[in-house]
This record gives structure tokens, C-alpha cells and sequence, in this order.
């Protein structure tokens, strides 16, 4: 079948942190009195992400998944600092997290990646769906949205929405049910061997990791779409039905979902 539409993943594909992790627990830290180096805080981090139990809650609301994203924050906070120093303590740790948290929730912290937002023009230029498949929490949307994406996406599916993260075929499948698609009408572009290449391959997607690209402009070219038109210029639909919930997280998990999946946590906060 015919290419109809590119999903991508999100943090380290179409977005990256506008500084390293450890730059900025490290100087929120400072402001609330507690002084470590970015690069040991940083280490610490990695270190405790990769420990971490997967930021999954099968059967739960969205409302109460954000909830429980939060907390699943704060317990890597916590623990990154006790990792980096033991002896860490912070005179009001909840204040120090919840200023991070927010932060971390800003668009200033984020910046879109080189070449994104003209492959994603010239993607739907050329008549195809787009749209993002992370395993980051609820906030995502808004973030993609304080970053002008949102014109260029059709759909934004985390993990809260199905109660399962990547590499499981789940939230895959759910994404490409939003946009009417087919895994063979479909590419996968993303920055994880594991949870984007081969867990897009064994749906059935083309997938591309994002590191074979010089930027993200290339990526049209690499799959073969038609010329972009000139900017400005409607994008034909190639058939595809645009959801009516662009970049919306409204959709509730489905009961009672089982969760095999370890989706292994790589985001700052």
C-alpha cells in the first residue's frame, strides 16, 4: 500500500530539552537551598530513570493517570537526589518539586528539533496524516501546542489515553485508529531502537530512527512523498479523515487494560 501517514515520537524526535536535565534540577535545587553539580545530578538521573518502574496505569481516568504521572515524578526526583548525595535534604522538598514539575511543563524548556516543522509541512502538503505516539505524560499536548505544532499534527496519543506505552502494538494500533490508517499505509520515525524502530516494525510500519537523518527535513525525501507545495498552499487529505480532536487527550483508556510492557522512562520531570 501507498504511504498515508508519518507518526513520530515526540522527546528526541520532534522535540529536545533546551538544556540537559541536570542543568536545570541543578539550579532549581540551588534556589531552594540545595547544591549539587548538573553533571552528578545528570548521572543520577539516568541511573534512576532507567530503574524506574514504567509510567503506565492501565484502567485508570486521565484525570486520575495525571495524578499518578505526577506522583511518578516526584518519586524520580526524590530518588535522583538521594542517588546524586545521600545526605541531600531539602528544607521543603514538595515546593522545590512542584516548581520543577511546572517547569518542566513549559515551553521554555523545550525546543523543536532542526528540520521539524518542515518535514511536518511538507508531509501534509504532500496529503499525508500526522501525528505524535510518546510515552510521556499528559502535559505533551500542551507543550507540542505552546510550540506551534499543533497546526501540523493530527493526533497526540500518550499512554494514559490507552493504558499501554511503547513498544507495545497497543498505542500504536490506537493511533493509527484515529487516523483511519493501516500499519502498511503508515511510517514510524523516533529516536529509540527498542521502543520506536522495532516496536513500530512489528506492527507492520516503516520505521526510520531519526539518528539516520542529518535533520528532520530530510525525512520527506528519505520516504519517498511528492514535492511539497508551496508554503501556504492547502494540504490534499490523501483520503485520509483528520480527526476532529486535534491534539485533544480525550479519549479514556479502556478498562481494565493488562500492562506488559516495561516502558522504560528517558524524560527530565
Amino acid at each position: 500500500m501507498s504511504l498515508r501517514g508519518v507518526l513520530f515520537d515526540a522527546a528526541g524526535t520532534l522535540i529536545e530539552l533546551s538544556e540537559p536535565p541536570g542543568e536545570t534540577y541543578a539550579r532549581v535545587a540551588a534556589a531552594h537551598g540545595v547544591a549539587l553539580s548538573p553533571w552528578r545530578i545528570g548521572d543520577a538521573f539516568r541511573r534512576v530513570v532507567a530503574q524506574a518502574t514504567p509510567m503506565v496505569f492501565p484502567g485508570e481516568t486521565l484525570e486520575r493517570s495525571a495524578e499518578l504521572e505526577r506522583e511518578w515524578w516526584r518519586g524520580v526526583v526524590r530518588s535522583t537526589f538521594l542517588a546524586a548525595d545521600s545526605a541531600t535534604r531539602f528544607d521543603d522538598f514538595d515546593a522545590f518539586f512542584a516548581e520543577l514539575f511546572a517547569r518542566f511543563g513549559r515551553p521554555g524548556s523545550w525546543r523543536s528539533r532542526p528540520g521539524a516543522r518542515d518535514a511536518l509541512r511538507s508531509l501534509r502538503s504532500a496529503g499525508l496524516a500526522t501525528g505524535v505516539v510518546s510515552n510521556f505524560d499528559q502535559r505533551l499536548a500542551k507543550i507540542l501546542q505552546d510550540l506551534d505544532f499543533q497546526p501540523l499534527l493530527d493526533c497526540v496519543v500518550v499512554p494514559a489515553q490507552v493504558g499501554f506505552a511503547k513498544p507495545s502494538r497497543e498505542i500504536f494500533a490506537f493511533a493509527l485508529d484515529l487516523l483511519k490508517l493501516a500499519p502498511s499505509e503508515a511510517a514510524f520515525v523516533g529516536d529509540d531502537a527498542d521502543r520506536d524502530v522495532r516496536g513500530a516494525e512489528a506492527l507492520g510500519f516503516r520505521a526510520v530512527d531519526v539518528a539516520s537523518l542529518d535533520t528532520l527535513a530530510d525525512l520527506p525525501e528519505r520516504l519517498g512523498t511528492p514535492a511539497a507545495r508551496s508554503a501556504g498552499a492547502t494540504p490534499a487529505t490523501g483520503g485520509v479523515d483528520r480527526p476532529d480532536t486535534k491534539m485533544q487527550l480525550s479519549a479514556e483508556p479502556p478498562a481494565a487494560a493488562p500492562n506488559p510492557v516495561a516502558a522504560r522512562g528517558s524524560r527530565p520531570v
